[in-house]
């Protein structure tokens, strides 16, 4: 199917539905589809990943299964 089309469907989709939450789902998406989430996130957290990312370019990270280990009798 192409792309034409697809949009031709969805479109009439639209069009035949009175459900307010699709309709402002859809438009949601539109209206937030090109926004970069980064420049949403509080400075803290963009802070977090930072020094998450600068400790995995220093290999100070513990691997998944060693921290599963030491925490599985919590678990």
């Amino acid at each position: 199917m192409d792309i034409q089309t697809e949009k031709l469907q969805l479109v009439k989709r639209l069009l035949d539905t009175d459900d307010e939450l699709i309709i402002k789902q859809v438009k949601d998406i539109f209206e937030n589809h090109e926004k970069d989430f980064w420049n949403e996130l509080p400075e803290f957290v963009k802070q977090g990943i930072e020094r998450s990312r600068e400790q995995a370019a220093q290999d100070l990270l513990t691997p998944h299964d060693e921290v599963m280990k030491k925490y599985e009798k919590y678990l």
